[in-house]
């Protein structure tokens, strides 16, 4: 079967979308993109796979390069009834899933028009036109044709994932692994004739977060992995401090740390003793694991200025707030629920003791976006320490770039962010994140310039700093 063209002769992907509909604006926009939008691609934090570039296989099909892995594809299908075995993602059970890649890919195509209006489109849109030259829209009708044409494509060596990064133009990319990974696959690259550069970043959640699953025996593991007596609240920071080295050693430049919420503190060591004592068996409460946790992010900003990793706080998601789907599928499944966070009084015990010390950068998230202007910006706009991540997850979108903008600049600045990261599993994402986060910069900056607020040479600064040199900077690469 021949793919159709679009009736009305349309492209897939609009040379001007996502820019100011005035004329005016849009020009400006153009100019100002044009100089930029072929910047390297700098990914300083994510979740891709390490192994696909260690290794160096072709991916297997579309529809685990597409659907299963991407928890904002198949998070929108399951919220209208499709079932997430349909969609082949494993059971924790084993139990069985749809194995057939067609029938999963079929399912996408029949519910494509769930996706209208949101990122995930247009990042699944950019991946098939720019990075596969497939500029047909998925539906029904185009499913199995789009299908083989994919599929041809993963069979050929410039479409195995280092060929694809060289293309992307990634300078580098960053995942995360948790202080008990070994990082054998960063080893691999490393130890390659491979010239790309990919770094993992030291994700301690696992063994500093009472409540996350198994604590007690990943904390055990540490021990045996560093020689630690893991029970000893020296021993064990000891031991965290070691894997950091290790981290640090193979490339990493920053932490990354996913707590509930922002909550920071100073305790004494007793305090810290017994509280790792209630962890350890099991027995702390719910405001014993919170005092831990933010402790824990006290001591992670002193380790900071020991070794010089910058560190990352995405605080305020409710993590895995479906419990049926956590049972069934495990974690990071698409059940996550942004919920209110206090910064202001949260970290309030580390800025005391940290945040006028030149050599720390804390980098700060939000899925509390009312807390932008009221505290984030306030608070990046004055501790030297703390600088603004840019919009994420559930705000990585254009109107969500827009409200980041219009809502810290005034008071943080352009130089008080960090230009883009865009946090993501799923690799062909990673050009397309990247290509809208340049196009909402261009599009503010343009109705800067047109409301006669900046000149049009600082703009294209200022687009090549958000773009490139902002992120480069902030995270020491």
């Amino acid at each position: 079967m021949m793919l159709a063209e679009q009736t009305d002769g349309r492209p897939l992907l609009h040379q001007d979308r996502l820019f100011p509909s005035d004329p005016s604006q849009r020009a400006v926009a153009r100019r100002i993109y044009a100089e930029i939008k072929d910047l390297p691609i700098v990914s300083p934090h994510g979740h891709t796979d390490p192994r696909w570039f260690a290794d160096d296989e072709a991916f297997e099909n579309p529809a685990q390069l597409f659907v299963t892995p991407d928890h904002y594809v198949f998070r929108m299908l399951y919220s209208q009834g499709i079932s997430l075995e349909s969609l082949g993602v494993p059971r924790r059970d084993g139990g069985s899933v749809e194995s057939d890649p067609r029938k999963v890919w079929r399912l996408l195509a029949e519910n494509y028009y769930l996706l209208r209006g949101t990122p995930s489109r247009l990042w699944l849109d950019h991946a098939l036109s720019e990075v596969f030259g497939i500029h047909e829209r998925l539906g029904p009708d185009t499913a199995d044709p789009i299908y083989d044409r994919l599929q041809e494509s993963l069979n050929k060596p410039e479409y195995r994932p280092r060929a694809l990064f060289d293309r992307f133009k990634i300078e580098v990319l960053t995942t995360t692994e948790s202080p008990l990974d070994p990082l054998s696959s960063h080893a691999k690259v490393r130890d390659s004739d491979w010239n790309g550069r990919m770094i993992t970043a030291y994700r301690p959640d696992p063994v500093v977060d009472p409540d996350f699953e198994g604590f007690a025996g990943n904390v055990e593991q540490l021990g045996e992995l560093c020689g630690e007596k893991i029970t000893d609240w020296f021993g064990y920071l000891s031991a965290l401090q070691q894997r950091r080295y290790f981290f640090a050693e193979m490339g990493a430049t920053s932490t990354d740390h996913g707590h509930p919420t922002a909550a920071t503190a100073d305790l004494d060591p007793v305090t810290c003793q017994t509280l790792l004592d209630q962890a350890l068996s099991g027995r702390i409460t719910a405001e014993g694991a919170e005092q831990f946790r933010a402790q824990m992010l006290s001591e992670m900003a002193r380790m900071s200025l020991d070794d010089g990793l910058v560190m990352q706080i995405h605080p305020g998601s409710f993590r895995n707030h479906n419990r049926q789907v956590l049972e069934d599928f495990g974690r990071d499944m698409g059940a996550d629920i942004p919920s209110r966070t206090d910064y202001v009084r949260g970290l309030q015990p580390l800025l005391s003791r940290y945040g006028n010390e030149a050599h720390l950068n804390v980098i700060l998230f939000t899925l509390d976006e009312t807390s932008y202007s009221r505290e984030l910006a306030p608070l990046a706009g004055h501790y030297p320490v703390l600088k603004l991540g840019p919009a994420w997850w559930f705000y990585d979108s254009p109107e969500g770039m827009l409200r980041y903008r219009r809502s810290v600049t005034e008071t943080a600045g352009f130089y008080n962010t960090v230009g883009f990261n865009d946090d993501t599993r799923a690799f062909l994402s990673i050009p397309a994140r990247h290509d809208v986060a340049r196009r909402i910069d261009c599009a503010y900056l343009a109705e800067l310039v047109c409301d006669h607020r900046l000149d049009e040479d600082e703009a294209l600064e200022v687009a090549a700093d958000l773009a490139y040199r902002l992120v480069k900077k902030a995270y020491r690469l």
